[in-house]
C-alpha cells in the first residue's frame, strides 16, 4: 500500500509529509536505533518502539490541552458541585473503602495540589476522545523525551523536525517543576533537595529498577533522587530518612488502590504525620487519584449532572468524553432517555467496554466486542452497583506509519497527553507519547496488550 492511497485525516498532514520525505530520500538505518541502545529505554520498553514519531499539529495541540485543563478543573470541582464540598462523600461515591477514604481526606487538608496528569485518548478521525485521565504523580511514560532525543539521531527525522519548526516537551522536567511548586514551603534554599521516589514494597519488587532510573534522572533537574519502598523510610526526630539520608520530598508512586492493605496504611501513618507537621513534602497528595478516577468521568458524562455546568463546560464535555456511566440498574442512554442498564448493555455489547473505577493499567477491563454474550451478561450483572463504569467504545482512526521494509503500515494509537500547571509562557502542555497497535479491535491499546511505543513532536502549523 502506498502513502497516496491512504486517506489523510487533517491531523496526519505532518505524518504524510514526513513519509513523503522518507520516500524521496532515506539513508540506511532506523530511527529507533539509538533508542534500542539506551539501557533506560530498553528497561522501560524492551525493543518495542514504533518506526517513527507521532506528530501533533499546533492548533490541535492547543485545542486538546485547553479541553484537558477544562476537564481537570471540572473534576476538581466535583466535591463542591455535587457533594456539598465533601471530599469524603466523593471518595465513597467512586468506591473507595473507609480506610482509603480516611487517608485521602486527611491528605487533602495538607499542602497544594496543582494540575498534573496524563490523559489517555483515542483520535476518532474528527477529534480526541478521553478514555481515562491519570491524575497523579505516579505517571508512566516519564522517559518520553528520551525517545524524542534518540529518534533525532536519525538524520531524515532531524532534518524534518528542523525544517518544520517542530518541538517536544520534557515530561519529567514538567513533573519536577510541579513538585517544586507544590512543595515549596519545605524545600531547602541552600542545596539541592533530596527526593525519595517511593512505592510499596510489593510494587517496588517489580518496578524498582525503573524507579531507580527515575531517581537517577532527577539529577538532570537539580534534584538528588533516591528510590526505595515505603518500608525503608525511617523517622528519627519525626523526619523521614533513607539509609540515614534526610528526605525533603517523598515523590509518591504508590496509588490509592494500594491503601486497602492495613500494613501499607500503617507504614504510611508516620509519613502523613511528618507531612502534617511540615517536616517533609508529599508529591502528590493522596487525593490526586480521586479526581482522575473513572467514576468521576462518569459524573461529568452523566445526564443527571448537566445542569451543574455552563454552556462552555458542557461543550467541552460533549467534545471530549464518550458516553460513560456508573453500572446501576437504571441509566440514561446517549439520547438522554431512561433505560435499564443491563438491557442496554446487552443490546449494545459491541459498542461498550466495562471498567473498574479503582484499578489502572487496563486491569479488570472487559471489552464487550471481545466477550461472548453470556460472559458479557455475567460481567455486567456482577458489576451492578459496584465500582464499575460502562463506556461507549471509541474507534481510533488508522494512522499510517513508515514500515521498516518500506511503504507504510496502519496503526491505531493510544495518545498519552500530559498536562501540568499553567503560567507565564506555559500553556500547560507537558509532553506526549503514543502506544500503537495493528489491531483495530484492541480493547485497550497498551504495552500490556502488545503495543509499541513512540514519541510525539508538536508544532508545524505553518
Amino acid at each position: 500500500m502506498t502513502t497516496s492511497s491512504l486517506p489523510q485525516p487533517p491531523r496526519s498532514r505532518l505524518g504524510h509529509a514526513y513519509r513523503e520525505q522518507l520516500a524521496r530520500h532515506a539513508p540506511p538505518g532506523r530511527p529507533t536505533a539509538a533508542a534500542r541502545e539506551s539501557a533506560a529505554l530498553t528497561l522501560a520498553y524492551r525493543d518495542r518502539f514504533l518506526s517513527g514519531p507521532a506528530f501533533l499539529g499546533e492548533t490541535e495541540r492547543r485545542t486538546v490541552v485547553d479541553d484537558l485543563h477544562t476537564a481537570y478543573g471540572l473534576l476538581r470541582s466535583l466535591p463542591e458541585r455535587v457533594f456539598g464540598g465533601s471530599v469524603t462523600a466523593l471518595a465513597a461515591a467512586v468506591g473507595l473503602d473507609p480506610r482509603q477514604s480516611a487517608l485521602i481526606t486527611r491528605s487533602a487538608r495538607t499542602g497544594a495540589l496543582l494540575p498534573l496528569g496524563r490523559a489517555d485518548l483515542y483520535h476518532d478521525g474528527t477529534g480526541f476522545r478521553l478514555l481515562e485521565f491519570n491524575i497523579t504523580s505516579a505517571l508512566g511514560g516519564f522517559e518520553n523525551a528520551d525517545i524524542n532525543r534518540a529518534m533525532l539521531a536519525y538524520p531524515p527525522l532531524e532534518e524534518f523536525v528542523r525544517q518544520h519548526g517542530l518541538r517536544y516537551r520534557d515530561t519529567l522536567g514538567c513533573m519536577v517543576r510541579t513538585m517544586y511548586a507544590e512543595c515549596a514551603p519545605v524545600l531547602p534554599t541552600d542545596r539541592a533537595p533530596v527526593v525519595a521516589v517511593v512505592d510499596t514494597a510489593e510494587n517496588f519488587a517489580v518496578v524498582g529498577p525503573r524507579l531507580r532510573v527515575f531517581a537517577a534522572k532527577l539529577a538532570d533537574h537539580g534534584v538528588e533522587g533516591i528510590a526505595c519502598d515505603l518500608g525503608e523510610l525511617r523517622y528519627p526526630g519525626g523526619r523521614p530518612t533513607v539509609s540515614g539520608r534526610a528526605v525533603d520530598v517523598v515523590f509518591r508512586y504508590f496509588l490509592a488502590e494500594d491503601l486497602t492493605d492495613p500494613a501499607t496504611a500503617a507504614l504510611l501513618e508516620p509519613l502523613l504525620v511528618a507531612v502534617e507537621q511540615g517536616r517533609v513534602g508529599l508529591f502528590s497528595r493522596l487525593d490526586a487519584e480521586l479526581y482522575g478516577n473513572k467514576g468521576t468521568l462518569a459524573m461529568l458524562s452523566d445526564e443527571l449532572h448537566r445542569d451543574l455546568f455552563d454552556a462552555a463546560e458542557l461543550a467541552c464535555i460533549d467534545r471530549l468524553l464518550p458516553w460513560t456511566r456508573y453500572v446501576r440498574p437504571r441509566t440514561t442512554d446517549p439520547g438522554g432517555a431512561r433505560v435499564g442498564m443491563l438491557s442496554y448493555a446487552l443490546a449494545h455489547r459491541q459498542e461498550l467496554i466495562l471498567k473498574p473505577t479503582l484499578l489502572h493499567g487496563g486491569n479488570g477491563i472487559t471489552a464487550g466486542w471481545e466477550a461472548d454474550a453470556a460472559e458479557w451478561e455475567n460481567k455486567v450483572a456482577s458489576a451492578m452497583d459496584g465500582p464499575y463504569v460502562l463506556q461507549h467504545r471509541v474507534r481510533p482512526a488508522a494512522e499510517p506509519f513508515p514500515a521498516d521494509a518500506g511503504g507504510v503500515r496502519e496503526l491505531f494509537l493510544n495518545w498519552g497527553i500530559y498536562v501540568s500547571g499553567r503560567g507565564a509562557g506555559d500553556d500547560g502542555y507537558a509532553g506526549g507519547f503514543v502506544r500503537g497497535s495493528t489491531d483495530p479491535a484492541a480493547g485497550v491499546v497498551s504495552m500490556g496488550s502488545g503495543a509499541e511505543v513512540g514519541c510525539v513532536f508538536h508544532g508545524g502549523d505553518r
